[in-house]
């Protein structure tokens, strides 16, 4: 992939995913604004891609506000003339069983990853739409946010709100040939690295390299963050000009596609279904094989 010419901001790329995308996208020919709320791991990041021979700057902000957003994409055209792909990474956790969440811990994660991707992706947009050549948004969905999580309600909600802005934006930007599409990534972070599961070989892959086994990278779809950013760097390729409005998987060594919402039976009457005749019907006819919820618990 030759992205020679682009310029990309990406948020939260001080480290983890964040970082393991704004590296692929310089090795790529990117120009990247690295974007983080820590400014030591920030101005790390940038100069650790341009000892490698890429170009970055850092941007230190918090996304989440109209303001941060067009921070970033100013500095984008400021250091580098133009915007081409906005990455949108950045996020936190407060998890939480609903009966215990706060106030909060609802809105902290809302204001981060909704509404921080709302407001940079619009700002992008904007920009990419006033160049007249097109552009990419790339933002951040979760099986959370597909299928729902326990202790998750204010990072499922955010997620699952994602995934219908990329389908939203989809149809708004087409026009403008910039697309939206939403990746679903699954690695090793500092978020995993709490799961007791995924612990100990993220413990080992760190402390001597020990590679992940085939039931972590097939069977579970889980690896490292590098593992992740090629899909980034297709997405924001010309060979992605007709990929938009999707939510994509990648971890490990599996690549998946997810299915949007859409009705999966139907039942009819005439004149309309009473609260007796949907209790009647129930058990054989649309609630004859319910839907499963949940991220379901990896089999290793």
């Amino acid at each position: 992939m030759d992205l020679s010419g682009k310029v990309a901001v990406v948020t939260g790329s001080g480290r983890g995913l964040g970082l393991a995308y704004a590296r692929a996208l310089a090795a790529a020919g990117a120009s990247v604004v690295v974007n983080d709320v820590d400014a030591e791991a920030a101005e790390a990041a940038a100069k650790q891609i341009t000892e490698d021979g890429g170009r970055a700057v850092a941007e230190v902000v918090a996304v989440g506000t109209s303001e941060a957003a067009d921070a970033l994409v100013n500095r984008a055209v400021a250091e580098f003339g133009r915007l081409d792909v906005m990455v949108t990474n950045a996020g936190v956790l407060r998890d939480r069983v609903l009966w215990k969440m706060s106030d909060d811990d609802f809105d902290t994660v809302q204001q981060v990853h909704l509404r921080g991707t709302f407001t940079c992706a619009r700002a992008a947009a904007i920009r990419m739409r006033e160049q007249g050549e097109g552009g990419r948004l790339i933002v951040a969905g979760s099986p959370a946010g597909q299928r729902g999580n326990f202790g998750q309600t204010n990072y499922a909600a955010a997620k699952a709100g994602i995934a219908a802005m990329v389908r939203t934006w989809a149809m708004e930007l087409a026009k403008a040939d910039i697309t939206a599409n939403a990746v679903v990534p699954n690695a090793a972070t500092e978020m995993t690295k709490t799961m007791p599961l995924f612990a100990p070989y993220i413990e080992a892959y760190e402390n001597d390299g020990t590679p992940f086994p085939d039931s972590l990278r097939k069977g579970v779809a889980f690896g490292t963050a590098e593992d992740c950013a090629g899909l980034v760097v297709f997405l924001a390729s010309d060979a992605a000009k007709d990929v938009t409005g999707q939510c994509v998987g990648i971890g490990g060594d599996k690549l998946s596609l997810w299915s949007h919402p859409q009705e999966v039976s139907a039942a009819y009457t005439d004149g309309g279904w009473s609260a007796d005749a949907i209790a009647a019907a129930w058990p054989t006819s649309v609630g004859q094989r319910p839907e499963t919820y949940g991220i379901p618990a990896p089999q290793l």
